[in-house]
């Protein structure tokens, strides 16, 4: 295997060019693949250009010093691209309601898939090899292993509107009764209807649970006008 590697690092510079692009395409295809599927905004295609960017990026450092004699430290530019990469990342994080976060995963596997290709830019491809096979493990095997372990632990907000504020504690009291929360705080209405009042909790969902079946639960309720997952 090591002398399939030292092979691969020794093709000249058109065909080592081709071989890092067409890897990094492939790497990060596969993992932006999964995050499409998943229905996520960095999909296929962003994963692809983000993988071939940093690998070029390690080229481009490599060929300065290698090929045109020029001086400083190869792997400088490269090393933007482990911090810039975090800007693209930051795009991906979406707050849902005010107790559940969307996009981490994504962000990091753009950021895997940016070290990826940095990788496969030098020509480090035993450590490309196996950190893209980890990669695909964690966000695809490992990902069915935590909703498992974690699909009992769900958490997210719930809003209610209640008809006064004289139910107030009624409505609290079921919530605290009927469900593991925590945080519960009374809110403005937000139908701006005169007299009603909101009540905003945070649900640790238990037994399959779902902000629409704990709704449904809330709207049964003569004080309670509608319920629905906070947003």
């Amino acid at each position: 295997m090591a002398a399939i590697f030292e092979y691969l690092a020794s093709l000249d510079v058109l065909w080592t060019a081709l071989l890092r692009a067409l890897l990094a395409l492939f790497a990060g295809g596969v993992i932006g693949m999964e995050r499409g599927k998943q229905g996520r905004a960095a999909g296929m295609r962003t994963h692809i250009l983000v993988c071939l960017g940093s690998a070029l990026t390690a080229m481009i450092g490599l060929f300065a010093v290698t090929e045109l004699g020029t001086s400083g430290d190869p792997l400088r530019i490269s090393a933007q691209v482990v911090s810039g990469i975090g800007f693209l990342g930051v795009g991906t994080i979406l707050l849902k309601g005010r107790f559940q976060i969307t996009g981490l995963t994504t962000a990091a596997g753009l950021w895997c898939a940016a070290t990826i290709g940095l990788a496969i830019g030098v020509g480090y491809y035993a450590g490309a090899a196996v950190t893209f096979l980890s990669v695909v493990l964690a966000i695809t095997i490992l990902h069915r292993v935590e909703y498992k372990l974690t699909k009992r632990n769900t958490r997210f907000g719930i809003y209610a509107e209640i008809k006064s504020d004289k139910d107030v504690r009624k409505i609290v009291d079921f919530i605290e009764a009927n469900f593991r929360s925590t945080d519960i705080q009374v809110t403005g209405p937000r139908s701006a209807t005169t007299g009603n009042v909101g009540i905003e909790a945070n649900i640790h969902a238990k037994n399959g649970e779902t902000p629409d079946s704990i709704a449904r639960a809330l709207e049964e309720l003569d004080e309670v006008v509608f319920a629905l997952e906070s947003i």
